[in-house]
């Protein structure tokens, strides 16, 4: 199933049509509130009762030219400008292929400082996604340029991944923020665990290795898994250790495992939602269904629902 929904997420075909059917839309209501960016504001708007942030990112990915990346950026400047305008407790994390990676790399760091910037006057991060292995160096090398001039940026790193505990290593050298995901692309396993058993192992032994440094404040680090399970299993070793709740964050997708998200929030640790939203959801939702994929069957009510 995972490697059938892989591909389809991969099929130009596929991406060209399946949007366009009914019933494809309506089931993509359980990751996502919608495709404008007022009805992600709106949908933060629940969150802001139980002391949940909210993650945002406009869906998008491998841009064909650069007046495409100009225009994603004015669109996020307007998200920083909307979500101060809110008060909102919410953060942004962009694709660099979104941004002009592709195309020019000098012109997608203008732009991520331009966006770091900005979040900064609200005292937000910015986020860099991680996209398949292809840009693992490529990002890294990104977050490290945008390190030297700005505090108020964080990266995302994928468990499956066979070097992520040598970039781990690395990266904490500078104090950085990492949201730890366990990956959704279809890698080779020259490269990548793709055992279930293997990645979620790999998962909590990444989050044991920046446990400390997250205590001591060297350190953001945000689990980006809906694992409840795993999420217990770290947060009992953290609490072996003395580690406060609040030394690191659970962040889960907008739909999934809500009352667990209100839960964790209520027994003291961080919480946030991420909120995606955009016209070019159908990539990153078939990715979605292929984590983990009894959403499936959640995918299929919302059809019938």
């Amino acid at each position: 199933m995972r490697r059938i929904l892989l591909w389809m997420a991969r099929s130009r075909l596929l991406k060209r049509w399946l949007p366009r059917i009914w019933f494809v839309r309506r089931a993509t209501r359980r990751f996502m509130p919608g495709e404008t960016m007022e009805e992600a504001l709106d949908a933060a708007e629940f969150f802001r009762p139980h002391k949940i942030g909210v993650l945002f990112t406009h869906l998008g990915e491998n841009l064909a030219n650069l007046a495409e990346a100009d225009a994603v950026a004015k669109h996020y400047h307007t998200l920083l400008d909307r979500i101060g305008a809110r008060g909102l407790d919410a953060e942004i994390s962009v694709k660099p292929t979104q941004l002009g990676l592709d195309l020019d790399r000098e012109a997608t760091l203008e732009h991520l400082s331009g966006l770091a910037d900005h979040a900064a006057q609200g005292n937000g991060l910015l986020w860099l996604d991680m996209e398949g292995s292809a840009y693992t160096d490529a990002t890294l090398d990104l977050y490290r340029s945008l390190k030297e001039a700005h505090q108020n940026v964080g990266v995302c790193l994928q468990a499956y991944l066979r070097r992520t505990t040598a970039d781990v290593h690395a990266l904490l050298l500078l104090k950085p923020a990492i949201r730890l995901v366990k990956g959704a692309y279809d890698e080779p396993a020259e490269i990548a665990f793709r055992r279930r058993e293997e990645v979620s192992f790999a998962y909590q032994s990444l989050c044991v290795l920046m446990l400390p440094a997250a205590a001591a404040g060297d350190l953001r680090l945000g689990m980006g898994t809906h694992d409840t399970a795993l999420i217990e299993r770290v947060a009992a070793h953290a609490a072996g250790l003395g580690i406060e709740k609040d030394a690191f964050e659970i962040e889960m997708l907008y739909g999934i495992r809500q009352n667990e998200q209100l839960r964790l929030a209520a027994e003291g640790y961080r919480v946030m939602a991420l909120i995606a939203y955009g016209e070019a959801w159908y990539p990153w939702y078939m990715r979605r269904l292929a984590e983990r994929p009894a959403n499936v069957w959640f995918a299929l009510r919302q059809i019938v629902g």
